[in-house]
């Protein structure tokens, strides 16, 4: 019978993987930011469990935004407002690793802009983002603060209806980000996958066209790609960070 690595056998591993890779992509969800105080989605303390008039997945809907714009924008304003959340030692390992010229991207489901907080440059929100928001009718662009304090529905100067540019449910994913993500993940020798249980498609699909030296899969969770996998940690990626050489 094999004998189970450590915790501190695995993150060898993986520093092993990293230093012998040189174009490392990182594909992110929910759990990564869960370290900063923002809710997962699926937990059982995540956004599903929380009751409200309608299902989660129609509250966060294009149906719900254009028929319910109110109610649509007091539920966003008060679940989404992460202005003053902090990027931690995940966002901020990846930071480190852009600077060394090793991470090349990366591609996440993540709508809370912590990755760029951090500093990192290249980042695909192929959710989209709270960040950015624009007018429905002659499309200028607003930023969070502005959306996030407005009272009732945010309107622009031109007395249009803002909306935000997190991908709603019934919406396509973004083209360009989602096409720069196909490229860098094909273009990876290293994959890490991080705080996700890849169950949300069409984005999960992407870690299929992975071709490279090594697939990392860390979340808390089995996963449905964990049999694909070179290393799978389950533990908390707190834990996980926090044992690896900067």
């Amino acid at each position: 019978m094999m004998e189970k690595k450590t915790l501190i056998d695995q993150v060898t591993q993986l520093e092993h993987m990293i230093e012998n890779s040189h174009h490392i992509v990182l594909f992110s969800g929910a759990g990564v930011s869960t370290e900063s105080g923002l809710k997962d989605f699926r937990s059982k303390d995540g956004m599903y469990s929380q009751s409200s008039k309608y299902p989660t997945e129609y509250m966060l809907s294009s149906d719900m935004f254009w028929k319910h714009t109110e109610e649509f924008y007091e539920y966003y304003k008060k679940n989404f407002n992460c202005l003053d959340v902090q990027p931690n030692i995940t966002h901020q390992y990846f930071k480190k690793l852009e600077d060394k010229n090793k991470l090349r991207a990366i591609v996440t489901q993540n709508i809370d802009g912590l990755h760029t907080k951090a500093g990192n440059k290249k980042v695909y929100e192929i959710h989209g983002t709270i960040m950015t928001n624009h007018c429905t009718q002659c499309y200028k662009n607003y930023d969070a603060s502005y959306v996030f304090q407005s009272k009732g529905i945010p309107t622009c100067t031109c007395g249009g209806m803002i909306k935000t540019d997190v991908v709603l449910y019934g919406e396509s994913l973004p083209e360009d980000a989602f096409e720069a993500s196909i490229q860098a993940i094909q273009d990876a020798d290293l994959l890490i996958v991080a705080g996700t249980s890849l169950t949300v498609e069409p984005a999960s699909s992407l870690i299929r066209l992975f071709q490279g030296n090594y697939l990392v899969i860390l979340n808390q969770t089995e996963t449905s790609y964990d049999d694909q996998a070179d290393l799978v940690i389950h533990d908390s990626l707190k834990n996980i960070f926090k044992n690896l050489h900067k």
